[in-house]
């Protein structure tokens, strides 16, 4: 049984009873009963089902407007978080439903950005990723690991909805995520749940700014091939890289993802294009297959590693994307759009980087259209053209970064709009910045992809899932959903830390 009083707040609360009509001692036995909000603390299995009828009973007979209830936390000891649904009857919760969106995207359009975000840089880095790994072992570890990489995206998007229905909210942002998973893991690990959250962001960020400085560096090796055929202008590359301030800085003025669809279009079609007129060169004249070495060596494959990894660069766009839309059912599922997105992406990657390597062999650039010959027009057109896809890229990849920094500190300025566009072209100028100080394409795309894409691509996937599932539904039969999520972690450990150390090394040379 259970008596209800005020407390000194003037809050509605009741202290649950024993059989024998003795009162529990600890404060933490309190249940208080807001407008809007059940925070139920230090609750029992044994005893749940009969608190949780008294809490509904009170709802529904003193307090109508609590029937609404927006928040519901939790902090039993050993019992499910997600309890309070079920047993006070507030579940049945949508978070898509709840979603205020000015711009929706719809399912093309989230596919659009996906495969742009995705198809970048990266896929031209691939002929050197096969460099660094072998013909034949390149080609079956590009689909393992697009595969894997696939699979942690699921992870994320299945947690974060999950976490929503638990937490009542209509969307989160990756930080979120992490935050909530570790608030319901193990006890000893929620009071890391702000730092887990610090962690994600930054190496969110290191991800989404790296590859905007990764663009810069590309588009001006581009702009300086071309100027140089024609002009013969012997102009440093950083020259060039200061050029492009002006147009980044107009490109990413604007706020809203649903205005920057038809660049993301045109970027498509560019690139696709490009993309098609490389293939006219790799695969002309192809070299037999047994002049390639089908495996390279093992100090090498950190480099391919995280290469490949840098490729996959448009996990960071993930959950802006899927909060955006329209649909955002159809995001995960089969086929769904992120299937759809990551065979298409996985399948170029493979394709590029196998006939890629085969074609130039150890002459291979960091990008294999600067592997193209310039005194050709058609080689002079497809520079160009690829350049500008890959420019126009950026301001996608500059959105997901701005979703990330500018809710966090809007809040300090009383007019935060003009501040806003001052520190987006401050940011535009500082990824200039960095990418004239690191000109060497190689060795950066690979550390960017060991140091930041291995921690939000696959370790912190992984450990969300295994918190998020910690209590309930469960780990599994032998629990093999923690010894899965273990070996992916791992993996991504060893990545970070070869990556990383491996691209230091190429940077020293």
């Amino acid at each position: 049984m259970a008596a209800f009083r005020k407390n000194s707040k003037g809050e509605f609360a009741f202290q649950l009873l024993s059989e024998a009509g003795s009162e529990y001692d600890s404060e933490a036995n309190l249940v208080s009963l807001q407008t809007r909000e059940v925070i139920i603390a230090k609750v029992s299995n044994r005893e749940r089902r009969n608190t949780a009828t008294v809490i509904r009973s009170h709802l529904e007979l003193n307090d109508p407007a609590s029937q609404n209830a927006s928040t519901a936390v939790l902090l039993s000891k050993g019992s499910s978080s997600e309890f309070i649904d079920d047993d006070l009857g507030i579940g049945n919760y949508n978070p898509f439903k709840h979603r205020r969106l000015s711009n929706p995207t719809s399912d093309s359009e989230t596919l659009i950005h996906l495969l742009k975000a995705s198809l970048g840089t990266g896929i031209l880095a691939m002929p050197m990723a096969f460099m660094n790994a072998g013909l034949l072992f390149g080609l079956v570890a590009t689909f393992v690991i697009g595969f894997v990489c696939t699979y942690c995206i699921h992870l994320w998007v299945k947690c974060a909805q999950i976490l929503c229905i638990r937490r009542r909210v209509p969307s989160m942002g990756f930080s979120e995520i992490a935050e909530f998973a570790f608030l319901t893991g193990p006890m000893p690990l929620r009071k890391y749940s702000v730092l887990a959250g610090f962690l994600i962001n930054l190496a969110i960020l290191i991800e989404m700014l790296g590859c905007c400085c990764a663009y810069v560096v590309f588009v001006a090796r581009s702009m300086k091939q071309i100027a140089e055929h024609y002009w013969e202008i012997d102009w440093s590359l950083q020259v060039y890289m200061i050029l492009l301030i002006p147009p980044l800085i107009l490109l990413n003025l604007m706020r809203s993802l649903k205005y920057l669809t038809p660049f993301s279009m045109i970027s498509n079609f560019l690139f696709i294009v490009g993309v098609c007129i490389s293939y006219y060169y790799i695969f002309d004249d192809l070299p037999p297959m047994s002049e390639r070495p089908m495996f390279s060596s093992w100090h090498q494959l950190p480099i391919f590693f995280g290469t490949t990894i840098f490729a996959l660069e448009g996990v960071g766009v993930v959950m802006p994307l899927e909060n955006n839309m329209k649909t955002p059912e159809h995001f995960i599922g089969c086929p769904g759009v992120l299937n759809i997105g990551m065979v298409l992406v996985v399948t170029l990657y493979a394709i590029t980087g196998f006939f890629g390597y085969l074609k130039y062999g150890e002459a291979t650039e960091a990008s294999v259209t600067l592997n193209l010959p310039v005194e050709h027009l058609l080689g002079q057109v497809l520079k160009t053209m690829v350049a500008l896809g890959i420019f126009l890229t950026y301001s996608l990849l500059f959105y997901a970064a701005m979703d990330i920094l500018w809710p966090k500190l809007k809040s300090n300025f009383s007019r935060p709009l003009p501040v806003e566009y001052i520190f987006r072209v401050l940011l535009v100028i500082a990824t200039v910045v960095v990418a004239a100080i690191f000109p060497n394409l190689g060795p950066l795309l690979s550390l960017i992809g060991a140091l930041s894409l291995s921690v939000v691509g696959l370790i912190f996937p992984a450990l969300v899932e295994t918190l998020v599932y910690w209590e309930h539904p469960g780990l599994g039969f032998y629990w093999w959903r923690l010894w899965k999520n273990l070996v992916i972690a791992l993996f991504g450990l060893i990545g970070l830390f070869t990556g990383t150390m491996t691209s230091l090394r190429e940077f020293g040379h």
